[in-house]
């Protein structure tokens, strides 16, 4: 009987040895085979699993809200939601999305801002009251269409660091925030807390320490006008990535120190945040097929682009006397799941699936896309050896903000996603997960220790180690990791 997450989801269940690497390599040759070149995704449950426990370990008195705007895939809502966290929605859909699944109101967080009308009834219609504001004309907006909210203040904080800056759009001056508490006060609306992003992607562990400092001036200001406030919303910006500039470690002892001298656990404050990409960013693996390659002249240069001096582009063939250089042109691209690449400054590595030995010359080489757009480009330049027309290269990390915001542009199609789980990790997950399309909510993993309380079944399930800390290391198919420079 196959695995199923509801009725729509397939998962394909491994022994607890098998790697993700294993995984890729096996369906590159079951599409080689079936002489089909796809690019596919392979979603590996059991790192999200470990992400999860990292976090109530780390980050015991603070509740995560996925950001679903991040990656939307179903079987990572059905899984997180299965663990227990809540979800921090931004529009109608993502709303519609959760409580459809069966989440129940009370963990979602309406996390915008500035909220269209229809938007906001909709919130209404679902009851989910928590919600974010930053300006004066959301809060007339709020008690004209939902004045029964729960409102959380978003407030201005640096986030110059950052891999994507929010506060250039988003956010109150904690020195305007008296006015606009004022304003609520006399609308009669419910301010319940205070909510602050660093920045998706931060790169400063102290960015969180001065918003939380900032955090408890505004619950000062708040409490003087009469305001109870019980939430504070420590948003999103968390690494999902060991190549991240900082570590979620360094990150979480910051944020508990902060926590610990301006709102200490008997204060009685609730702490949640909108972790996105530290769920998702690596429990994806993206692998692409080479479709089509070109020779050119390393050191001839036809094209000059402003701030790609080391472009390998279109030129002339080489001689014999030339070194050459190579453009390799894939069937995904910035159109498709490389969009991270202008959307979230993100960078990536590739890597190959087929053995290559150490004495084999690497070229200078670029990596396209598949569309017809000259700016359909994923890497301007890489040291790889020669590849062939149906070779596969694989590009771990590739979870946050890529399926989300991909199009078909071209004709050309998403990549399919293959969900897999090691048979630990499934055999935790399968009470936690519907067995129909609703979902039923279900206990959380806990944040002592790696047992999972079963609410069905009445006993506990531990995490094996090798689950918590990764893959067994046993021989796996070789895939050779080739670094972005000019040397290998």
């Amino acid at each position: 009987m196959k695995n199923m997450i509801g009725q729509n989801i397939g998962v394909d269940v491994t022994s607890d040895c098998t790697s993700v690497r294993d995984i890729v390599a096996n369906k590159v040759a079951i599409h080689t085979m079936e002489e089909t070149d796809d690019a596919f995704f392979v979603l590996d449950l059991g790192d999200i699993v470990r992400k999860y426990e990292k976090w109530r370990v780390l980050l015991p008195r603070v509740e995560p809200f996925y950001a679903v705007k991040c990656n939307e895939t179903p079987a990572v809502l059905q899984v997180l939601a299965g663990l227990g966290t809540g979800f921090d929605c931004a529009s109608k859909k993502e709303i519609q999305t959760m409580t459809d699944m069966g989440v129940e109101p009370s963990r979602i967080v309406y996390a915008n801002p500035c909220k269209p009308n229809s938007h906001l009834k909709f919130a209404a219609e679902r009851d989910v009251s928590l919600m974010t504001f930053d300006n004066e004309m959301e809060l007339q907006k709020v008690k004209r269409l939902y004045p029964d909210a729960k409102l959380v203040l978003r407030i201005l904080t640096d986030d110059s660091t950052a891999q994507c800056q929010l506060g250039l759009k988003y956010g109150c001056h904690p020195h305007h925030t008296p006015h606009l508490l004022k304003v609520a006060k006399e609308l009669g609306l419910n301010v319940v807390g205070v909510s602050f992003h660093v920045g998706s992607g931060c790169r400063e562990a102290t960015a969180f320490s001065e918003a939380i400092q900032s955090s408890r001036m505004v619950f000062d200001y708040g409490q003087q006008l009469g305001f109870n406030f019980e939430i504070l919303d420590i948003g999103g910006g968390y690494p999902g990535q060991v190549s991240a500039a900082i570590t979620f470690e360094e990150m979480a002892v910051c944020i508990n120190q902060a926590l610990e001298e301006y709102f200490p656990k008997s204060c009685g404050v609730r702490i949640i945040a909108e972790p996105g990409r530290y769920f998702v960013a690596s429990a994806f693996t993206l692998t692409v097929n080479v479709i089509a390659k070109r020779a050119v002249a390393r050191d001839i240069k036809t094209f000059c682009v402003p701030g790609a001096e080391d472009l390998v582009s279109n030129t002339v063939a080489p001689s014999q006397s030339d070194e050459p250089a190579f453009m390799y042109y894939c069937n995904d691209g910035v159109y498709g799941s490389f969009n991270c690449l202008l959307f979230d400054h993100a960078t990536v590595i590739p890597s190959l699936i087929k053995k290559v030995d150490p004495g084999v010359p690497r070229y200078s080489s670029s990596v396209w896309g598949p569309s017809c757009d000259g700016l359909d480009r994923i890497m301007e330049h890489c040291m790889l050896p020669e590849l062939d027309v149906g070779d596969w290269i694989v590009f771990e990390d590739m979870g946050a903000y890529t399926l989300c915001a991909a199009s078909t542009f071209n004709g050309f199609p998403k990549p399919k996603c293959y969900v897999i789980a090691t048979e630990s990790i499934w055999k935790l997950l399968k009470p936690l997960l519907p067995k129909n399309e609703k979902f039923q909510r279900s206990n959380s993993i806990s944040s002592e220790t790696t047992t999972c309380q079963m609410l069905k079944s009445g006993t506990d399930m531990v995490i094996p180690e090798r689950e918590l800390h990764g893959a067994c290391n046993l021989p796996t198919l070789a895939m050779t990791p080739i670094p972005i420079g000019p040397e290998f």
